[in-house]
């Protein structure tokens, strides 16, 4: 065992996906001609005042539904102050006191092992914009500032960067399943603050907790984990601890693995909080609740439903439901009548298995309609399991195709016609009297000799049926 145990708590940005920003008509699409998409408002100009969306209410009220979380009916927003470029008003309004989401959990595996990870609070807030650094001056785009963010703080609950990754896919999931985000990690939508500290192992004592801001890659946050906690470790052993590990905000060097100081951690008296005196306290009628309320089903349900319904192992559920595109495709393939355990082999063994690098289920050309047809074709025997391999290898390389067209085309077709296999059955017999004699004296395994007799005189034919003909052509 360790000397030191790590302690890892964990803030969650993500921006829902409203039309709208949170205080103004301003739209939230990404890409846009920089600051083409602002206003008074977002830009905090003198007598613009702010009005919430209700959308982003009820995308809150869904994800504290989703991890059976306090929903406060009754929340406020509140002014935090600090000054950065890339926020034009000088403060952020924000939740503080009263957040609209409380107290909730999410459920994590990690090497076969269940845990549940507390949530502390959830709260909306408004983004700031982008600085863009250029030789030796900077820009600033407001396209982002005041789109709508639900901030999803952990309790320190999570032991290593296995479980913090476990964590964070799990919320991904979630805010993907509820669909209230893209959570595109490369646009910003879903973006993590790490806080990590250690201590020595049967201490209970929290000691100084240093905060990596701004990570946006699963990879890049576990790496950033890792560096921190060998870094405290060492300076612990060192003698250094006091010295080396202060509160402060440190970012990540992706290219180096290291992380760097950037600036002291501030406390919540350094941002000064109050109440925005411009926005009323909010209060959640009970439509908005009941509206908000109405989930679909979540990861966890849907794995135990194909567990239940389908036969599938709690592990391969596990997978179908880790992303939403996976779920999507899996059902879609049962749509179009694919067997269940068909599909899981063909899309996550065999499809998966054929993805590599930039090709991925949503580049690769073969919809589920294909794999399922596939899928169908072996299950009525009209192409052997080596066969659908085959075919699956030339759409990936063409990516996509007709599987009819090409089972005819690569003359895959498998012969099932029982007079053609009795035919060659007969005559492979016919052919080794001395071995019919030897099976039926007790050498039972001489079947599969005579299994590849036929098989290599009927090019195509069924192997499944081919067994069964020859078995009631030797009682």
């Amino acid at each position: 065992m360790s000397a030191f145990e790590t302690i890892i708590g964990l803030e969650v940005h993500v921006q829902l996906n409203t039309a709208t920003k949170i205080f103004c008509s301003c739209a939230t699409s990404f890409g846009q001609e920089p600051n083409k998409n602002v206003c008074p408002t977002c830009l905090g100009l003198p007598g613009a005042l702010p009005v919430l969306n209700r959308e982003a209410v009820k995308k809150a009220i869904s994800f504290g539904t989703a991890i059976n979380a306090t929903i406060n009916q009754n929340s406020i927003f509140a002014r935090k102050n600090y000054f950065y470029p890339d926020l034009p008003k000088a403060y952020q309004i924000s939740q503080f006191e009263i957040p609209i989401i409380g107290r909730g959990e999410i459920e994590i595996e990690v090497n076969g092992e269940q845990k549940t990870i507390g949530v502390t609070r959830a709260h909306l807030e408004e983004d700031a914009g982008k600085n863009i650094h250029e030789s030796d001056f900077s820009k600033v785009d407001l396209n982002r500032a005041c789109t709508p963010l639900l901030e999803i703080v952990s309790e320190p609950d999570m032991r290593s960067s296995d479980e913090a990754i476990a964590y964070l896919k799990k919320l991904h999931s979630i805010v993907r399943f509820l669909g209230i985000s893209d959570a595109n990690m490369q646009e910003g939508s879903f973006r993590c603050d790490a806080n990590v500290s250690i201590r020595p192992s049967g201490d209970s004592r929290l000691y100084t907790r240093v905060e990596i801001k701004n990570l946006n890659s699963f990879k890049f946050i576990q790496k950033a984990i890792e560096y921190e906690v060998e870094r405290q470790i060492e300076a612990w052993e060192d003698g250094k601890y006091e010295e080396q590990v202060v509160q402060e905000t440190r970012l990540f060097d992706t290219a180096k693995g290291v992380t760097r100081s950037m600036r002291g951690k501030e406390e919540a008296a350094d941002y000064r909080y109050f109440p925005d005196p411009d926005l009323l306290p909010v209060f959640i009628d009970e439509e908005l609740m009941t509206q908000g309320k109405q989930i679909p089903e979540m990861p966890d349900e849907k794995a135990q439903r194909y567990v239940k319904d389908f036969g599938i192992k709690p592990y391969d559920a596990g997978v179908l439901t880790s992303s939403l595109e996976l779920t999507k495709y899996f059902e879609s393939m049962l749509d179009f009548g694919a067997s269940a355990k068909g599909s899981l082999t063909w899309l996550t063994t065999e499809l998966l298995g054929r993805l590599k690098g930039d090709n991925t289920l949503q580049t690769c050309g073969i919809d589920s309609a294909t794999l399922a047809t596939l899928v169908k074709r072996i299950d009525e025997s009209k192409i052997s399991g080596k066969s659908g391999k085959e075919i699956l290898d030339v759409l990936v390389e063409q990516k996509g195709g007709d599987v009819d067209s090409l089972i005819d085309s690569m003359g895959l077709a498998q012969v099932n016609d029982d007079g053609a296999i009795l035919a060659v059955i007969d005559s492979v017999l016919s052919a080794n009297p001395d071995k019919v004699a030897e099976f039926k004296s007790g050498k039972d395994k001489l079947l599969g000799f005579f299994v590849g007799q036929v098989m290599k005189n009927a090019k195509g034919v069924n192997p499944a049926r081919v067994n069964e003909l020859l078995k009631e052509r030797l009682q």
